[in-house]
């Protein structure tokens, strides 16, 4: 697939995230709730966690803010469901280096998340595709402290 192709393919599965955000919403009861915003941008976003034996069985987020803010984190509460802790953060980790261009393995399958890849070339734009993996970050990270 050429370049081209590949950089449509990519904008393609962004906005479909964007404009029908899977998981969008917040959790009741006894979910973690992490608020975060990136004062550059305006984008905020609230997410929602629930998590069980060391598992995140349940994640949402509810927010505003660009298309890469509101995709990523879709496509990120979409990746960490079902995932232990560690694995969440693994994740978290291969996101990042993926956003600061660093290496990474490739033959991981990142689903609809590889899509944001392009975003590492623009980077006033790596906060806005970031910032729900940071708030993901800081409540698994915290969580066991609240």
């Amino acid at each position: 697939m050429s370049f081209n192709n590949l950089d449509t393919l990519y904008r393609q599965v962004i906005m479909d995230h964007y404009k029908k955000p899977r998981n969008k919403g917040v959790l009741e009861d006894d979910s973690l709730t992490i608020n975060m915003n990136n004062p550059t941008c305006g984008d905020r976003i609230q997410l929602s966690l629930k998590v069980e034996d060391g598992k995140v069985v349940d994640a949402k987020f509810e927010g505003e803010g660009c298309s890469i803010s509101m995709s990523s984190a879709s496509m990120m509460t979409q990746a960490i469901k079902g995932q232990n802790i560690e694995d969440a953060l693994k994740l978290s980790k291969i996101f990042s280096d993926m956003m600061q261009g660093k290496d990474y393995d490739e033959d991981l399958d990142l689903g609809d998340i590889e899509a944001l890849q392009g975003v590492s070339k623009f980077p006033a734009r790596i906060k806005c595709a970031t910032l729900a993996w940071k708030a993901m970050e800081k409540g698994l990270n915290d969580g066991d402290k609240q």
